[in-house]
């Protein structure tokens, strides 16, 4: 794996830059102190990035990332697509803000999952839908495989019943995907992915989160109540394969998981930047010394940088295996941990280093601190990622390994 970024990317991540400093980092904090009001001047942006994108085989966002286009890829030569674009757009896009990213329209999650598992069919129909992703219940956090909401065949629908919580823009967005199981006695294996659109009787907004961070996006809490969903809108195979069991769902969070890692990557770089900029009068930032003979606040900050390049790397490898069709569960895992925990560290680390400035509102360390702790927890928590890697390395089942 050759680790400096293809040039053909390089124009990418110079326009996300661009967007971040000049577009997100302006009203980060307007609509941190306004959660719930959805911040218009994304909409403008948005068209901007759906006019880039239509018709371009390397297009640019959550929707770009899945292993679909890869084999075409590997018969050109080509070893670098949607994936790695996407990763390496949110992690410029969230040194910006990572609430705003959040809130973009048809950038959601529930697009990754669109376009990890939709057939052809749906992969059209579906264009240009800004879709949420539903998967947490009341009862069920972690283990996505604990899912109670259920999904009985009606002809030519689905009926749906149960609760979802902590879901990414689900009320602005334009449909939810939602995980519900078709048989409860065929455990994982029954677990399929539905698209509910907005408006669909049945389907209820019951509260929006009140949350530390990441206040620029929504987060809702939706009921379905015999919520009747065409069964056209099953995403993939309906079929129960009890021997493929979760893989084909899980699918989604191999292609999800890097670029939330991707997120946690922009947010620490931020921190990391800003800190390095408040600390250049007091520190000298010279590399060739060693690390007992600088500064304590010197140290930490060359100890935190390293960190932060561990996570940016392993990030890299775990996109680059999805565009080359690799299983990359594992590496999506590690990629994951990694950065959510480095950037929670990195961020409170850089507040404590800013002294009262970086627990002032006059920064944006503090926001980052709290925008941050969700990278941690949200598309598998920090503990779930480490099982998961376990159960990989040591070659155990779900069920061998709790």
């Amino acid at each position: 794996m050759n680790l400096e970024i293809p040039r053909k990317f390089r124009g990418l991540i110079n326009q996300a830059h661009q967007v971040a400093e000049h577009y997100f980092r302006p009203i980060s904090r307007k609509y941190d102190k306004a959660e719930h009001a959805y911040p218009k001047e994304l909409d403008m942006l948005a068209a901007l990035l759906d006019g880039m994108n239509a018709g371009s085989p390397d297009a640019v966002g959550a929707g770009s990332a899945s292993k679909r286009g890869a084999s075409r890829e590997q018969e050109e030569g080509i070893k670098n697509g949607g994936n790695m674009a996407a990763l390496l757009g949110v992690m410029e896009l969230c040194w910006g803000d990572v609430g705003l990213l959040l809130a973009m329209p048809r950038q959601g999650l529930g697009n990754a999952a669109i376009a990890a598992v939709a057939n052809e069919e749906q992969l059209q129909r579906f264009a240009g839908t800004w879709a949420a992703m539903a998967i947490t219940e009341p009862g069920c956090g972690s283990d996505s495989a604990a899912i109670r909401t259920t999904a009985v065949r009606d002809g030519d629908h689905y009926v749906l019943n149960g609760e979802k919580i902590f879901v990414t823009s689900g009320e602005r967005a334009d449909a939810v995907v939602v995980w519900a199981t078709l048989d409860r006695s065929l455990g994982r294996a029954a677990i399929k992915s539905f698209v509910v659109e907005r408006g669909t009787p049945g389907m209820t907004i019951t509260r929006l989160e009140k949350k530390l961070g990441i206040k620029a996006s929504d987060t809702a809490a939706i009921s379905f109540v015999d919520c009747r969903v065409p069964a056209k809108n099953l995403l993939g195979n309906p079929e129960i394969d009890v021997q493929k069991g979760f893989a084909g769902v899980m699918e989604t969070f191999d292609n999800t998981r890097p670029l939330v890692a991707g997120m946690a990557i922009g947010v620490a770089k931020a921190a990391l930047d800003r800190t390095r900029e408040l600390l250049k009068k007091s520190c000298a930032f010279d590399y060739r010394k060693p690390l007992f003979s600088v500064s304590h606040a010197e140290a930490t900050l060359y100890r935190l940088e390293a960190e932060w390049e561990a996570a940016r790397l392993l990030a890299l490898r775990a996109a680059w295996m999805a565009d080359n069709r690799m299983p990359n569960s594992k590496e999506a895992s590690i990629a994951k941990a990694k950065a959510g925990r480095v950037a929670t560290e990195i961020t409170l680390k850089c507040v404590e280093l800013a002294g009262a400035l970086g627990y002032g509102e006059d920064e944006l360390l503090e926001k980052w601190a709290r925008d941050s702790k969700i990278l941690d927890i949200f598309e598998g928590t920090q503990q779930i990622q480490m099982l998961i890697v376990a159960r990989r390395v040591l070659g155990k089942t779900s069920s061998e390994l709790k």
